[in-house]
C-alpha cells in the first residue's frame, strides 16, 4: 500500500532529505521545513536563496549554500550554524565529506572547511563544475573545465589530474572508489577507472543530466536525462564500457528529472517533468506508481535510510511524503 501526505512549500525545492528520520524540505526561498513529531517547523537558514543542499554524511543535518555567500549548518533540533563566508559569492557547489568535512565553492573557488575550523584552498584556474569526496579518506574530487582534479586535503602530495576536453559538472566517485563520474555539458557522462586512468564515454541522452545516484552495492549508476532513467553497470572489469545500459521507467513523451536509487535494493525511484513519481526494479523492470503528475517538474528525491519512506519536492514548490 502506497500513501502520499502532500506539503506545499511554495517556491523551487531544492533539496529533500532526512534528519535522524525527520524529513527536511529545502526550499530555494532560503527556508527548509522540518517535519517533527510535534509538527511542522519552517526554519529560516539563509538570507537570500538558497542554492544547494545535502545531508550531512552522519545524517544528522542538512549542508547548504546560499546567494548570501554562506555555508550553513541545520541541525535535526533546528539550530542553525554558519560554517563558512564567501562575500558577494553564490555558493552553488556543495559536498558533505567524512569526518564532518564540507566542500564548497562559487566559480572557480574551491574550499574544505574541516570539523576543527580549518579551511583550505583547493582553487582551480578555471570554473569549477562539481565538487564530491572519496567513500574512504579525506580526499577531494573537483569537476573542472577539460577534466577533474583529485586531491587528498590533508597531504602535501601532487594531485591527480583526469583529463577529458569539455566542461564537466557534477561528479560523483562509486562507492568502492575505483570510479570517477562527471556530467558534461554537451548531455553525455564521463568516466575515469581510477587504477589506470581509463576513460569511460556515456553517451546518446536527449537532455541534460542533473541527477546520478548510485545503486545500493554500488553495481549500478542510475542517470536523469532521457524519457527512461539510464542505469549504467559497473561491476566487472570495464564497468560499462560494452555493455548496454538499462532502461528504466520509459514515457514516451516525458523526461526524467530525478533519480534515487533505494538504500538496500536494487530498485530506483524516478520523478519526471510532469512531477510523477514511481519506483522501478532493476532485475525485471517492474514499475508502481508513487506519485501521479503534478504541477511542476521534480526537483527533489530522498529516501529514508530504512528504505520506507520517499520526500519528493517540485519546482514549483509541491512536496511530500511518499510511505510504502
Amino acid at each position: 500500500m502506497v500513501s502520499v501526505a502532500p506539503l506545499d512549500m511554495g517556491g523551487f525545492i531544492v533539496a529533500a532529505a532526512f534528519l535522524r528520520g525527520q524529513p527536511a524540505f529545502a526550499s530555494g526561498a532560503g527556508a527548509v521545513l522540518l517535519l517533527t513529531d510535534t509538527g511542522e517547523r519552517r526554519i529560516p537558514v539563509h538570507d537570500g536563496g538558497l542554492l544547494v543542499a545535502g545531508r550531512a554524511l552522519e545524517g544528522d543535518a542538512l549542508l547548504s549554500g546560499g546567494d548570501d555567500g554562506t555555508v550553513r549548518r541545520l541541525g535535526a533540533d533546528g539550530t542553525v550554524e554558519t560554517l563558512a563566508e564567501m562575500p558577494r559569492k553564490w555558493i552553488d557547489m556543495l559536498a558533505a565529506g567524512p569526518q564532518r568535512a564540507v566542500a564548497y565553492g562559487a566559480g572557480r573557488s574551491a574550499f574544505v572547511r574541516q570539523a576543527d575550523g580549518t579551511v583550505k584552498d583547493f582553487s582551480q584556474p578555471r570554473a569549477v563544475g562539481g565538487l564530491a569526496f572519496a567513500p574512504k579518506g579525506l580526499r577531494l574530487a573537483i569537476a573542472r573545465y577539460d577534466g577533474a582534479t583529485l586531491q587528498f586535503v590533508n597531504t602535501a602530495a601532487a594531485p591527480q589530474q583526469l583529463d577529458w576536453k569539455g566542461a564537466h559538472k557534477d561528479v560523483t566517485f562509486s562507492p568502492d572508489g575505483k570510479y570517477l563520474v562527471t556530467t558534461m555539458q554537451e548531455n553525455a557522462l564521463h568516466g575515469w577507472r581510477l587504477s589506470d586512468g581509463q576513460d569511460m564515454r556515456m553517451t546518446g541522452y536527449p537532455g541534460k543530466i542533473r541527477s546520478m545516484s548510485w545503486s545500493a552495492k554500488g553495481r549500478y549508476l542510475a542517470t536523469s536525462g532521457a524519457n527512461a532513467a539510464i542505469v549504467w553497470s559497473f561491476f566487472g572489469k570495464s564497468g560499462p564500457m560494452g555493455q548496454q545500459p538499462l532502461q528504466l521507467g520509459t514515457r514516451g513523451d516525458q523526461i526524467v528529472t530525478r533519480v534515487a536509487c533505494h538504500p538496500h535494493e536494487e530498485v530506483v525511484a524516478i520523478g519526471y517533468q510532469d512531477g510523477l513519481v514511481l519506483m522501478s526494479r532493476f532485475s525485471d523492470s517492474e514499475e508502481v506508481l508513487l506519485r501521479r503528475p503534478g504541477e511542476g517538474a521534480v526537483s527533489a528525491l530522498a529516501w529514508n535510510d530504512e528504505g520506507t519512506q520517499l520526500a519528493f519536492g517540485t519546482e514549483t514548490g509541491e512536496a511530500g511524503l511518499i510511505s510504502l
